[in-house]
């Protein structure tokens, strides 16, 4: 709103307008003070002030006197370069919220919102227009362990400093109570070892929310869905499997990758992480502390939903690649190309019946007969692949050259090959001396 005064346009908000309309009949003698008192709900003394200053100003009396000012509390110049300077320096690319937090710990005291207009200024930040999508909407569920949600983000994570890797991570629906951990691709081993680490720390949830990726689902020959080994383990666990229909069915698990792609990949950047084991310290130390601080929210049931487990029930045979294989007839069993001699005492009806072969995530492999791990050595001139989910400790190295025995209780090794006893009645067998035929020439002559 602009008014004149003695030829010159004065700029005036609405409220310094209403108080003009109230105030120039106190300056003409029409109104008390204490009636433009009520009116503006301000004091006789402040009711004073402005009339005195209208007397000696006019109309722009009741301007504020900052009008075209610098604020008093405006951060000073110096100040505020330094901020940028810092910006720059450390934490290009950073957006305002996570870049005032950096700046926060190093001793830079700025507001989001304050360091969101610098930048915008400065040219470094466009500001970006929220668009409201229709979608329609899923209450979350109300217990914690009710479902958790599980995907993998496949991302340049080091930006170039390293290998790449994956994210894999579980979600909790009710409360977004996340656990990840970084593997070198998305597959079953990268799943059950993350499932086992969730498992051990809040227990087992009700059922699990995916997407329909291969290792959830399996497709036989007849287009027919089949049991992978990842929801055999599910099954064996008791967690319910519900499949995803798009991406967006899971958006707590999107969001969380979302957040991840910006933030965690700018505290890799500041560790200088450049190997999974760095990168998987960052996530456990750093990111995801944080995240379950400050990006989780109350569950509407105060009830737990997770199950304990059983400590006799053996977690790491379920979590495991088991593979149903044929014994022969002379109790070897082949895997991966390798033969396995499975030593005595033979079982009823082991020989022509089948067995699990089992592939642990730490290395390890047992073959399993009617609930019974059974003694096995890998038998001479087999090479036994080993399982491709990391890399081995020195200790389970090249004893392959040698050979992999597994004992009856699943814990012993043996190291000599099986010798029958003294008294074996295979000793005493001996095979008699071959006559030597006569040479029936001779006898012609």
């Amino acid at each position: 709103m602009a008014m004149k005064d003695d030829g010159d346009r004065i700029e005036m908000s609405r409220r310094e307008r209403d108080v003009l309309k109230v105030m120039s009949p106190v300056v003409r003698g029409e109104r008390t003070q204490a009636e433009a008192g009520r009116l503006l709900d301000r004091s006789v003394r402040q009711i004073r002030r402005i009339e005195r200053r209208m007397e000696a100003e006019g109309d722009k009396g009741v301007v504020h006197r900052l009008r075209g000012r610098p604020s008093n509390r405006r951060i000073k110049d110096t100040e505020r370069r330094g901020v940028i300077e810092r910006y720059l320096k450390e934490y290009s690319g950073f957006g305002p919220t996570f870049a005032a937090e950096k700046l926060s710990e190093g001793g830079l005291e700025v507001c989001d919102e304050t360091l969101r207009l610098w930048l915008i200024e400065e040219g470094l930040w466009e500001g970006r227009r929220k668009r409201d999508k229709h979608r329609s909407r899923r209450d979350r569920k109300e217990c914690f362990g009710e479902m958790v949600q599980a995907d993998g983000s496949v991302h340049d994570w080091l930006e170039g400093r390293g290998s790449k890797m994956t994210l894999l991570v579980m979600i909790d629906d009710a409360t977004s109570r996340a656990v990840a951990r970084f593997y070198e691709a998305e597959t079953t081993e990268g799943y059950m070892d993350l499932l086992r680490i969730y498992i051990r720390k809040h227990g087992v949830m009700s059922s699990l929310y995916t997407d329909r990726h291969s290792i959830f689902c399996g497709i036989d020959d007849e287009g027919e869905i089949t049991e992978t080994q990842f929801t055999r383990a599910m099954r064996e666990l008791g967690i319910k499997w519900m499949p995803a229909g798009s991406p967006q069915a899971k958006g707590r698990v999107e969001r969380f990758n979302g957040t991840a792609q910006d933030r965690l990949v700018k505290e890799l950047r500041l560790a200088g992480a450049r190997t999974i084991e760095e990168a998987n310290a960052v996530l456990m130390h750093a990111f995801l502390p944080w995240f379950n601080r400050m990006c989780v929210v109350a569950a509407k049931s105060p009830n737990d939903a997770h199950r304990a487990l059983d400590e006799r029930f053996d977690l790491g045979s379920v979590l495991s690649i088991q593979t149903e294989r044929h014994v022969a007839n002379d109790y070897t069993v082949r895997h991966h190309g390798a033969t396995y001699q499975i030593l005595p005492p033979a079982q009823p009806g082991l020989r022509g019946g089948k067995v699990i072969f089992e592939e642990r995530l730490n290395g390890r492999k047992l073959i399993r007969f009617k609930g019974k791990y059974l003694s096995y050595e890998l038998a001479v001139g087999s090479n036994a692949p080993s399982l491709n989910l990391r890399e081995r400790t020195r200790e389970e190295k090249p004893a392959e050259a040698a050979r992999t025995v597994c004992s009856a209780d699943a814990s012993a090794l043996h190291t000599a090959a099986y010798r029958p006893s003294r008294n074996h009645p295979w000793r005493g067998f001996k095979i008699k001396p071959r006559v030597k035929e006569p040479d029936i020439s001779i006898l012609v002559k």
